[in-house]
C-alpha cells in the first residue's frame, strides 16, 4: 500500500542574482513498511526534498499525497529526526521525550504508558533522570528517536541522523535505530550521502543527480539473508556489488 506519493516535484530558489533550480520533476512512491534512502552527492538537494515533503518548505510545483490526501492535512502522521539530536540540555531524559506530547497537549495516561514502555524496551529507563550531557552519543540519538516515536507517527523522516557521530558510534547507533524502526513497524525515508549506510539499512535506494536534482536510479536492495541488521548486511556478498554499482552512479553525478 502506498503511503506517500510524490509527483512532478520541482523547487526553484530566487535571489538578486537570479533563479537557482534545486529539484527538477521528482516523482516516486513510498509503500507501507519500506525503508527508503535518498542518496546523492553533497549539495544536490536531498535535505531540501525531505523538507518539502515534511511541510517545512513549499515546492515551486508538484503534488505530495499521503494516503491519497494532501500531505498538509496529515503532517501529524510524520516524525522527523534531524542531523543533530536537538535535545534540551536543561531537561532530563524523561522531560525531553515528553516535550512533543506536551507541546501538542497530548499527555494522557496511555501516552505516558507508551513512553515508559519505549524507554524500558530500548534500555533507557534507568536514565530517566539523567541529563543529555551525561549520555553517550548513541544514547542521545535513542532518546531523540523515542521522543519522535512518543507521538506515534506512521512514517519517519531521517535527515542524515548519524552524521554527527564518530565512525564506530555511527555503526552502533545505525544498528540501534534500524532495530527500533523495524520493531515499531514504521515506514522510513532517510537522506544520506553515505553509500554503505544506505545499503545496510534500506529496502530501496533513490539515487539523485547533481543539482538540479533528478532521480537517476531507483534500486531495490535485496539480501539473500532476511531480517539481518545493518552491521550484518555489511558482511554479506551482495553488499559489495550494490556498493560498486552505486559508487559508479554517484561518480557519474560528480562529472
Amino acid at each position: 500500500m502506498s503511503l506517500l506519493k510524490i509527483s512532478n516535484l520541482s523547487m526553484n530558489y530566487h535571489s538578486l542574482k537570479g533563479e537557482t533550480k534545486a529539484l527538477n520533476n521528482i516523482s516516486f512512491e513510498v509503500n507501507d513498511g519500506e525503508f527508503i534512502s535518498i542518496l546523492g552527492p553533497s549539495g544536490c538537494g536531498k535535505s531540501t526534498l525531505l523538507n518539502i515533503i515534511s511541510g517545512l518548505l513549499e515546492a515551486s510545483s508538484g503534488t505530495i499525497l499521503y494516503k491519497n490526501e494532501d500531505i498538509k492535512n496529515n503532517l501529524n502522521k510524520i516524525g522527523y529526526m534531524f542531523q543533530k539530536d536537538h535535545l534540551f540540555e536543561w531537561l532530563n531524559v524523561w522531560d525531553n521525550v515528553l516535550i512533543g506530547l506536551k507541546i501538542k497537549k497530548l499527555i494522557t495516561k496511555e501516552a505516558i504508558e507508551r513512553v515508559t514502555e519505549l524507554l524500558q524496551t530500548y534500555g533507557l529507563s534507568k536514565f530517566k533522570e539523567h541529563y543529555p550531557s551525561e549520555l553517550s552519543g548513541g544514547m542521545r540519538q535513542r532518546v531523540a528517536l523515542i521522543r519522535t516515536l512518543a507521538l506515534n507517527p506512521e512514517i519517519l523522516f531521517l535527515d542524515e541522523p548519524f552524521s554527527a557521530l564518530d565512525y564506530q558510534s555511527r555503526l552502533l547507533v545505525c544498528d540501534d535505530v534500524f532495530k527500533i524502526i523495524k520493531k515499531e513497524k514504521k515506514t522510513a525515508l532517510m537522506v544520506t550521502h553515505d553509500i554503505s549506510e544506505a545499503i545496510s539499512t534500506s529496502s530501496r535506494i533513490l539515487v539523485l543527480s547533481q543539482r538540479p536534482a533528478q532521480i537517476k536510479k531507483d534500486v531495490d536492495i535485496i539480501f539473500s539473508k532476511k531480517d539481518i541488521t545493518p552491521f550484518e548486511r555489511r558482511k554479506e556478498p551482495e553488499f559489495r556489488g550494490y556498493f560498486n554499482d552505486l559508487w559508479k552512479e554517484l561518480d557519474q553525478s560528480n562529472e
